[in-house]
């Protein structure tokens, strides 16, 4: 004789339904997603100290940059060592606007032209990465980082030289300042309406560049990824798929350089060396091509690495240099040892085995329910 089965409690048939259509959809997941993203912002800044809001802000640009890229890479198949010179360039329109009009409602419209001026300047690579493929495209991006810099020295005069230029800080707005306070209870200092203007702008673009992966346009891209004779059999416009994907992978990078003229308060060649661009690509790499979450994480990793490998070693007994200098070194073998370990990058792993243990679970749960023997002993 069988033993009783217990019945589970379900939840409500009509709160399952209302939850099914609320999630029924990708672009109403991402909406869903995108408004939890958005409490927990508020309840972070609001509760960590002026310095961590600016780390925050530092990973929340980088993160922007490097979601742009890694639909680039991951989801294209186009390999771009240059996004630190499109950063470049949203930093120093951004400097330019804001030295024009620092107030806070003019914002909006320096993110907006700072993006558009990437994204046109994206449209020109975009015309030569079409034909050029693997090492070639990597190549001429290279050229790219290395010689945006340096127009600054050429265009002294209006670009600032090798001190760059003085990005004031824009001003809060009023009603803003009021809103916030009336919300959190605490006053929108500068640091942090920059900080909330980086991390809504991440949640923005995830948003968008989310809903774009998924429809028509990112199928076409990992089709061109895949093979690219076999979509253009089918019908694609390969040009067409990989201008589009840089022009945007271009516009994210300019929008994220932009913030980052903003955080820093300064736009100058020194920051946006080739050393930038690397960055950028080894926070795809350690979180994973393809995944927008693994670029976030990549781009955390990356922020946060750095002070706390040089306080250690400032901890154990080393000179400040020699701690500076232990930083990158660590930050350098941590992504080998990922790439090793985890090459499909930390959230690209964790998925994989996840799917994995799914499939296995079914596949093990399936045999039961054909085994007779099993079957009789429920």
């Amino acid at each position: 004789m069988s033993a009783p089965t217990r019945s589970r409690p379900s939840s409500s048939p009509t709160q399952t339904s209302r939850f099914g259509r609320l999630v029924a959809t990708p672009v109403r997941r991402h909406l869903l997603g995108a408004l939890v993203a958005v409490v927990v912002i508020v309840l972070v800044l609001e509760s960590v100290s002026t310095f961590r809001q600016s780390q925050l802000t530092s990973v929340a640009y980088l993160a922007v940059a490097a979601g742009g890229l890694t639909v680039l890479t991951g989801l294209n198949g186009q390999l771009s060592l240059g996004h630190g010179a499109f950063m470049a360039i949203g930093a120093y329109t951004a400097a330019l606007l804001l030295r024009a009009n620092a107030s806070g409602w003019s914002v909006p419209l320096v993110l907006l032209a700072a993006t558009v001026t990437a994204g046109v300047v994206g449209i020109v690579v975009g015309l030569a990465a079409a034909r050029l493929h693997g090492p070639y495209l990597a190549g001429a991006t290279l050229a790219l980082a290395v010689a945006v810099p340096g127009l600054a020295l050429y265009f002294s005069e209006y670009l600032g030289g090798e001190q760059g230029l003085i990005v004031p800080s824009p001003d809060v707005p009023r009603a803003l300042d009021d809103i916030a306070y009336f919300v959190t209870g605490n006053e929108l200092t500068s640091t942090k309406f920059v900080a909330y203007v980086a991390w809504f702008l991440l949640v923005l673009v995830f948003f968008f560049l989310a809903n774009l992966s998924v429809g028509r346009v990112g199928r076409q891209w990992r089709a061109v990824r895949d093979d690219d004779v076999a979509a253009e059999i089918a019908g694609i416009d390969l040009a067409r798929s990989r201008i589009l994907a840089f022009v945007v992978s271009a516009a994210c990078a300019g929008a994220a350089g932009a913030v980052m003229a903003m955080a820093s308060r300064i736009a100058a060649p020194s920051g946006f060396t080739l050393v930038l661009s690397l960055t950028l690509l080894s926070a795809v790499v350690i979180g994973g091509l393809g995944t927008l979450s693994g670029a976030l994480l990549g781009a955390a990793l990356l922020t946060y690495i750095p002070p706390v490998v040089t306080n250690l070693g400032l901890d154990g007994g080393l000179t400040s240099l020699q701690a500076a200098e232990l930083a990158p070194l660590v930050t350098g073998v941590f992504t080998v040892l990922v790439i090793l370990f985890a090459p499909l990058g930390l959230v690209g792993t964790v998925r994989m085995r996840y799917l994995r243990y799914r499939s296995t679970t079914a596949a093990r749960d399936l045999n039961d329910s054909n085994d007779p023997e099993k079957e009789g002993t429920r």
